[in-house]
């Protein structure tokens, strides 16, 4: 701690007291030696923390860092006695490094893309904020000051980040007004607690539903001068930060935590809606609507945690885009593909978004392979839960010109192979009494795209559509749905072919949505599918083909 500066954290004011005990009792000749060595211990180790927490937190971006440099060397007493801010700020008012890191690691763990910052700005701690948030995430900083904001502007451009941070000039509540009445909601709002009106602020954002159903708020400042009870202050400051907690602890709305770092961090989230206060309403009807099935809300229903999955041709194109999704979704994925190299590149980028992945090279037209890739996800996993299969071959040539040994090695792949992997995967899932088989069809079962022509194909894919109707109906009542998607022309590097792409503009004029699909486009259908939030649905062909087989 610095000489000049005044214990405000706890850490500093522990450090304050053990030195003024360490120079007492370094004075009292009847204290033991033994006391003193201890009390020296203690103070190196209180010394350190905050030093360590620094250091041990991970390197701040170029921006940020040039942001700090710039509000701790600037002069902030002659800004304000020239009149640009109302208020004397202390340089200590920035969000420290380590308050930022923490805040950037709250925005990563909600997942948050909408934050508000209500409080005193600096750019420190949005710009944090801002660097955690997707690309298409936003930041709204409620500032009193213009001149803050024309101090962070310039950095604010130099981040690829500052483009998500709009500042709204003026009282926050005014702010705060505007945002309701456009209905908006935010994952995450940051408040400072130590200010007489933010219990105002509190109940607005409460009353007017800004914070999103499991959004969070994260409360600055919720310790003062690193006391946690404040019975007997007399600081105005301590007396807003006194009633302000003392306000949450008693709201049965929400629930709350305080992390005693620096000067206090507060996490508030909504209680769950079931909670007695609420059921005694009598306008509350208490059903699986209000509770959520099995009390998990919808999106959590789509969450596929401890699954295990299979994605056969998972090694490129549509199957690549499914093992990631439903790895992404929470499954364990085994990404099976006839080219080793591509099962294992695919398993690579699993692993590095940290998704629990094997490759498996199969070539599904062989029984064996089959088997042996099921037994193999068995003996690893223990269960197989969802079943994606999606290999297969596509060969044009006119009717006429087909020959045998073509319609052969398509329907060995696309439906024979298909079934092998239905029967032999669904034997495990009907002895789990749970599963969720997905085929990967194609639009060509229910028209005959064009100019192309690929009898072989669109029968095989016809076939497909019934096979998934018929094993849906035998075994729904027995905890396993079978499923298809169909997607319609997806844009992957074969579609960019000699052969392919003189034949890419005729299609998109046969597109209502003016473009091919990406594989991206698929994803959210094999998580619907593959979830428990689609148990009621079996046998059905989900078409996603951006219109085509409309005209």
């Amino acid at each position: 701690m610095l000489p000049d500066k005044v214990p405000d954290t706890p850490v500093e004011v522990i450090v304050d007291l053990l030195t003024k005990a360490k120079g007492i009792a370094s004075t009292c000749a009847t204290v033991p030696e033994e006391l003193i060595s201890h009390l020296q211990k203690a103070l190196d180790i209180a010394s350190g923390l905050d030093n360590y927490l620094e250091k041990i937190s991970s390197k701040e971006s170029e921006p940020l860092a040039e942001l700090y440099k710039k509000t701790m060397s600037h002069n902030w007493d002659q800004v304000f006695e020239e009149g640009k801010t109302k208020f004397r700020l202390p340089k200590e008012c920035i969000t420290g490094r380590v308050e930022g890191q923490t805040l950037k690691m709250l925005i990563h763990m909600s997942q948050a893309k909408r934050v508000l910052e209500i409080g005193m700005f600096t750019g420190y701690g949005a710009l944090s904020m801002a660097e955690g948030l997707p690309e298409d995430g936003c930041l709204v900083a409620c500032e009193l000051e213009p001149y803050l904001k024309e101090f962070s502007q310039p950095i604010f451009e130099k981040s690829p980040h500052g483009k998500k941070i709009t500042v709204k000039i003026g009282p926050a509540m005014e702010t705060l007004k505007e945002l309701a009445a456009t209905g908006d909601q935010f994952d995450m709002v940051f408040i400072d607690a130590d200010k007489s009106n933010y219990i105002s602020y509190y109940n607005f954002i409460m009353d007017n539903n800004l914070l999103r159903l499991q959004g969070v708020i994260c409360v600055d400042n919720s310790l003062f001068k690193a006391r946690v009870y404040l019975k007997d202050t007399t600081d105005s400051n301590g007396l807003a930060l006194r009633d302000f907690n003392q306000f949450i602890a008693n709201d049965p709305r929400v629930e709350q935590v305080i992390i005693p770092l620096r000067d206090g961090i507060s996490l508030i989230r909504l209680v769950s809606q079931t909670s007695a206060r609420l059921l005694s309403q009598d306008d509350i009807t208490d059903d699986e609507v209000f509770r959520g099935v099995k009390g998990r809300f919808i999106l959590d229903r789509m969450r596929l945690d401890g699954k295990v999955a299979y994605v056969t041709g998972g090694g490129q194109g549509i199957g690549r885009g499914f093992a990631h999704a439903l790895g992404e979704a929470g499954a364990k994925v085994a990404v099976v593909d006839m080219d080793q190299t591509k099962a294992e590149a695919v398993v690579k980028e699993l692993l590095l978004k940290g998704i629990n992945a094997i490759p498996i090279p199969a070539d599904i037209s062989k029984s064996d392979d089959v088997q042996r890739m099921v037994d193999t996800i068995v003996s690893k996993w223990g269960a197989i839960h969802i079943a994606c299969n999606n290999a297969g071959i596509n060969k044009n040539s006119a009717s006429e010109d087909t020959s045998l040994e073509e319609w052969d090695q398509t329907f060995s792949v696309n439906l024979r192979g298909m079934f092998m992997c239905c029967q032999v995967a669904g034997r495990v899932m009907l002895k789990q009494g749970y599963g969720k088989i997905i085929n990967t069809a194609s639009m060509a079962s229910i028209i005959v795209p064009h100019p192309q022509k690929q009898i072989s194909y669109n029968t095989s894919k016809a076939g497909v559509v019934k096979l998934t109707q018929t094993l849906g109906t035998e075994w729904i009542d027995r905890g396993v749905r079978v499923n298809c998607i169909s997607p319609g022309i997806v844009d992957t590097p074969l579609i960019h072919s000699e052969d392919l792409r003189p034949l890419v503009q005729r299609w998109l004029s046969d597109i209502p949505a003016g473009r091919l699909a990406q594989v991206t486009d698929l994803q959210a259908a094999v998580v619907y599918l593959a979830s428990d939030a689609s148990d009621y649905m079996t046998g059905h062909n989900l078409v996603i083909e951006g219109g085509q087989s409309l005209w």
